[in-house]
């Protein structure tokens, strides 16, 4: 709508230069509106800049052409020319159609315009996590500061056939008293590790039945994606159309659905706020938590459950990325499969699980007693725009993520000292993101950056929430957890920037986690002590 498009900066600036042109200073006094953004937040985009870009914050032009090169690799043309049309569509606009736009938009705004509001602040007060390495956030972390690796053969069905046999399978995993008996039989594990994971967020949290009541429903959303969704349900039902249509579960549609495990929490819990589900690959639970955030910020939501889920270590899964030639074949040492930023990767390994933050707007919190883990600051998501799976050459995209990262948590590059990466173990992918770590953060002495998926494998559309749990778990406890199978770092790769064999003592200033997905998405999201 043009009043809601009017309350942004871009628009606010647009019409009062429209005005001042044909108007005169007069006008400019009747479009000058407060700023109703972040009052905490400073945006300090000039302090934020990492050296890929100009100082006016322009994008290069090589890295446009690199744009359209990628442009056209994707769709098989070495030119890429605007038809008529599309060259009509990119003429500006008559001053005079623009004028009347831009006073149409000025009436509109004076109605649309909300007063500006006091910063809401987001904090983390529970979490819940079902991985290969443990099922409550403290027996998880203890393992991952111990170096152990939950990768192992796969044991859920016959793999004896593939040449990936290897997985960070959940051997272990009960619903009993946190999912319904005939619910769990039907549904998808996705969903029940996405269902136990945020029930277990709640009472890591505090949220008894007796708390619950005091919430305000209304304010209550569910927020949690994921990149798969429900792939056995879907592989059974394929394989009972074999048969029949008449042997496929009525429940096979909805239970195959991204969206329908958030949906069954609330449901469950009977919260009434926004619950949707976002599905962005492996970015998807950065996405989940960063917009939950906003949800709350924006004075949407009071309490957010947030984070992913994915199960997908069964046949058509791994048959998938094994076509893709994504995944690690060394099937006779799983534990050392796993080796993100080592010169002897070979592949990803896939894990399987869930991870769930319950964040609360700071008053909401406190007034509950409830215990704070950390602040969320803000984050950001831009997108490569370059290829389907392969990294942009170039980092402009991620690079460009973590500065409005940093420019919407209101915080300076110098201010992170933590950082646990995507690094998947993938030839490209890690050296891409280490070498747009070094250039935005390289010149601080404090900086340490590990994986996670050294130890567990990529959880896909899971993964950034699992990590933003060792990523809160290491700002409370102090220790960041080592980089497990780094023996022959890659050429170039500076190893005094990396956690090393062994956890290490760390007082974290700020930590960044950042998530990339297929498609070129890209995400970071940012913590901070409580303070």
């Amino acid at each position: 709508m043009v009043g809601a498009c009017y309350a942004s900066p871009l628009c606010t600036w647009f019409v009062a230069a429209c005005m001042s042109v044909s108007h005169g200073d007069s006008r400019q006094s009747a479009v000058a509106l407060k700023s109703t953004g972040r009052s905490r937040r400073s945006r300090q985009l000039t302090t934020t800049k990492c050296s890929a870009f100009s100082g006016s914050g322009t994008i290069h032009p090589a890295l446009v052409n690199n744009h359209n090169n990628a442009f056209s690799s994707l769709f098989g043309s070495n030119t890429v020319s605007l038809n008529r049309n599309q060259t009509r569509l990119n003429r500006p606009a008559s001053s005079g159609g623009a004028m009347a736009v831009a006073m149409d938009m000025e009436k509109e705004a004076k109605v649309d315009m909300k007063p500006p509001t006091e910063q809401r602040r987001v904090v983390v007060t529970g979490m819940g996590v079902e991985t290969s390495l443990g099922h409550d956030p403290n027996t998880f972390y203890e393992n991952l500061l111990q170096g152990n690796s939950g990768i192992s053969q796969i044991e859920n069905f016959d793999c004896s056939e593939f040449p990936t046999r290897i997985a960070g399978e959940i051997k272990s995993f009960s619903t009993e008293g946190w999912v319904a008996p005939k619910l769990s039989k039907r549904m998808d594990k996705f969903m029940l590790y996405l269902l136990t994971a945020g029930k277990k967020a709640l009472v890591d949290g505090g949220v008894t039945e007796e708390v619950m009541a005091e919430f305000d429903k209304t304010k209550c959303g569910v927020l949690i994606g994921s990149a798969m969704g429900g792939m056995k349900v879907f592989q059974d039902a394929i394989e009972a159309m074999k048969i029949s249509y008449k042997k496929m579960n009525p429940f096979c549609v909805p239970f195959a659905t991204t969206n329908m495990g958030s949906a069954m929490l609330a449901l469950d819990l009977g919260w009434m706020g926004p619950n949707y589900s976002i599905s962005t690959a492996c970015a998807t639970s950065n996405f989940c938590i960063l917009n939950s955030a906003n949800h709350i910020i924006k004075g949407e939501a009071d309490v957010m459950l947030c984070g992913g889920s994915d199960s997908v270590i069964i046949p058509i899964g791994l048959g998938g990325f094994v076509a893709c030639r994504a995944l690690s074949q060394r099937n006779n040492d799983p534990t050392k499969a796993s080796r993100p930023w080592d010169s002897n990767r070979d592949g990803f390994v896939m894990g399987e699980g869930a991870g769930v933050l319950l964040l609360e707007e700071l008053e909401h919190a406190k007034k509950r007693g409830a215990t704070i883990y950390a602040e969320f600051l803000g984050g950001s998501f831009t997108c490569d725009a370059y290829h389907m799976t392969e990294p942009r050459p170039d980092g402009a995209g991620v690079i460009l993520c973590i500065e409005r990262a940093l420019a919407d948590a209101g915080i300076s590059k110098e201010q992170i000292n933590y950082i646990n990466a995507h690094a998947t173990s993938t030839p490209a992918g890690d050296l891409k993101e280490y070498q747009a770590l070094a250039r935005c953060f390289g010149q601080n002495p404090e900086l340490k950056v590990n994986s996670t998926k050294s130890m567990i494998g990529h959880l896909l559309g899971a993964a950034g929430a699992v990590e933003a749990v060792a990523t809160v778990q290491a700002i409370r406890t102090g220790w960041v957890h080592p980089n497990i199978n780094l023996e022959s770092p890659d050429n170039g790769v500076d190893t005094n920037l990396l956690v090393g064999p062994k956890k290490e003592r760390l007082n974290i200033k700020a930590a960044l986690s950042n998530s990339f997905g297929f498609g070129g998405h890209n995400s970071s999201i940012i913590f901070a002590p409580y303070k």
